[in-house]
């Protein structure tokens, strides 16, 4: 029997990227898997950014599948930096990343079957950063918190754990050179490697991790970059 027959998994931002990878893996194991995404297609179209559409949205799952074991709250915030982010930018920013999430797992928490886990998909961006990220950054930040003050909430109904991935590829493109060899794995990530730990984390074999934040990026966040290593030089230009 596959890992998750007869389970029901919910995807937000489930049409593309990680979030389909993820979506594709728990169908491949048996689940049923419900999907919003703002992209239109077979699956639920909504705007997560506005409350209605994840209470249509909730109501919609509960109503054809009665219960949630898993909800990947996986759809990303816009990246726009602070020469051109206004106040409703970045707003939405953590409208997406940050309040759907909590909203999302409020209106199934009523729903939750025994064993039922949360993931969410925070960014290694949320220890590091790049000029001019701090919508998106803000937003995994703020995920990232949220997901240990929801696993202590949740205690004894829900364990709730988040994913922080570093460069991962969703084109499909064979990533050469030095963009692949500067990453101590000598890789760039793939979608799927996202989408094996998210089983893992709602799998059975998961039972004692809650309020964890793990980093799947090749070990980039762990090596220590000094002007004249690596073949790295700092510049001025910014």
């Amino acid at each position: 029997m596959r890992r998750f027959t007869g389970k029901v998994a919910v995807v937000t931002g489930g049409a593309h990227g990680i979030g389909k990878a993820i979506a594709e893996a728990f169908e491949s194991e048996g689940a049923t898997v419900h999907i919003v995404d703002i992209t239109p297609g077979e699956w639920f179209v909504g705007d997560i950014s506005d409350p209605r559409v994840l209470e249509r949205f909730a109501a919609s799952v509960i109503e054809k599948s009665g219960h949630v074991d898993c909800l990947v709250n996986n759809a990303p915030p816009p990246m726009i930096g602070i020469d051109d982010c206004g106040w409703d930018g970045f707003q939405r920013a953590l409208a997406i990343g940050v309040t759907a999430p909590f909203y999302l797992t409020k209106l199934f928490m009523p729903h939750f079957a025994p064993g039922a886990s949360v993931i969410n998909l925070s960014s290694s961006r949320d220890r590091m950063s790049q000029p001019r990220t701090e919508s998106y950054t803000a937003a995994k930040g703020g995920i990232a918190a949220l997901t240990h003050a929801l696993a202590v909430s949740l205690a004894g109904r829900a364990r709730v754990n988040s994913i922080s991935p570093g460069w991962i590829d969703t084109t499909g493109s064979d990533i050469a050179g030095a963009d692949a060899l500067q990453q101590p794995v000598r890789r760039v990530g793939k979608p799927e490697d996202i989408a094996a730990l998210a089983l893992f984390l709602c799998s059975d074999a998961a039972g004692f991790i809650t309020g964890e934040n793990i980093c799947v990026d090749g070990g980039m966040t762990k090596l220590m970059i000094y002007h004249g290593e690596h073949g790295w030089a700092y510049s001025d230009a910014n």
